[in-house]
């Protein structure tokens, strides 16, 4: 364990000494969460620092880790991760300003002062966005050793990409809430604050366009872990292309998951009150991938069956 952690100190140093910022204020955040009685549209105050930087500590840490796989550190690859904590940092001073001063940080415009700070926080997300899909790129060129290793680590971070971009109608006129000063929405169809699900606080009455937003950035997280899952338990049955393959079917699956609930977001339903409709595009998302891995793995025998005829 000591040996594990003095090599994630090494991955990507600013990334790394942001992450145990960020796993600092977590705990300060929860601390706030129990100690400080505000609350701030239907949620104690200090849980939107809570959720943001164990959002942080998940993303760096996974983003130093997957920059460490390559056999060579890579300049721009550098400081695109540096770019990165930067705007790291500029949203999460706002996110925590803001909550000293006992006001939102989104979709905040009551004020001059309120409307430059989310401004600024969208700045920060869009020049985060770039150096992550600059990441993207120069990661899949690099050369690994472990092919399902880099399909998870490019589908993860093309994925995540896609959660950063369905969040972007959460700016749109559309979810416009007619209240002056607010230029946006998590909800749709019911205001921000109401009834919401326990510590993410997803809506249980409207549409929530943080779901689709959550799943897409944590495939960060997730097709790495079924990379490894695979190998482990299926390394010594399934050759490397089968393993690869399985991976894009989890990873296509995922991805349309993401839009999916986005979807089903932005026609104002709940997560757990799914429509028809709704679970007729889950059940067939079920059967298409159940379907595409059977078809993967029915290919696994048919080598042996050739050479044996």
């Amino acid at each position: 364990m000591t040996t594990t952690l003095r090599r994630a100190a090494h991955w990507h140093r600013p990334m790394m000494v942001f992450v145990s910022a960020m796993a600092v204020l977590a705990v300060v955040s929860a601390v706030g969460v129990l100690a400080d009685s505000r609350v701030l549209t239907g949620a104690p105050i200090w849980l939107k620092p809570l959720k943001f930087s164990v959002s942080f500590v998940l993303y760096g840490t996974t983003l130093a880790w997957m920059l460490s796989l390559s056999p060579r550190r890579i300049r721009i690859a550098e400081w695109a991760g540096t770019v990165i904590v930067a705007t790291g940092v500029v949203e999460m001073v706002v996110i925590v300003g803001q909550v000293l001063r006992g006001t939102t940080s989104h979709f905040n415009a009551t004020t001059p002062l309120n409307g430059a700070l989310f401004g600024l926080m969208g700045a920060a997300i869009l020049v985060l966005a770039l150096a992550h899909l600059v990441i993207g790129i120069v990661v899949l060129r690099q050369p690994v050793a472990d092919r399902v290793a880099r399909y998870a680590v490019g589908l993860g971070l093309g994925l995540t990409l896609l959660g950063m971009l369905v969040a972007i109608p959460m700016v749109l006129p559309s979810q416009e809430p007619g209240i002056e000063g607010i230029s946006g929405a998590h909800s749709v169809g019911v205001p921000d604050g109401g009834p919401g699900l326990p510590l993410v606080g997803w809506s249980t009455t409207g549409g929530d366009l943080r779901i689709g937003h959550f799943v897409g950035l944590h495939a960060l997280q997730a097709l790495p872990i079924l990379a490894i899952l695979l190998n482990r338990f299926l390394g010594a049955r399934l050759d490397e292309r089968t393993r690869v393959r399985l991976l894009v079917v989890g990873g296509g699956a995922y991805g349309v998951l993401t839009m999916l609930l986005t979807w089903q977001a932005l026609r104002g339903q709940p997560l757990l009150r799914p429509d028809a409709l709704t679970l007729a595009a889950v059940a067939a998302l079920v059967v298409a991938t159940a379907t595409a891995a059977g078809v993967v793995l029915t290919r696994v025998g048919r080598p042996e069956m050739a050479r044996v005829a």
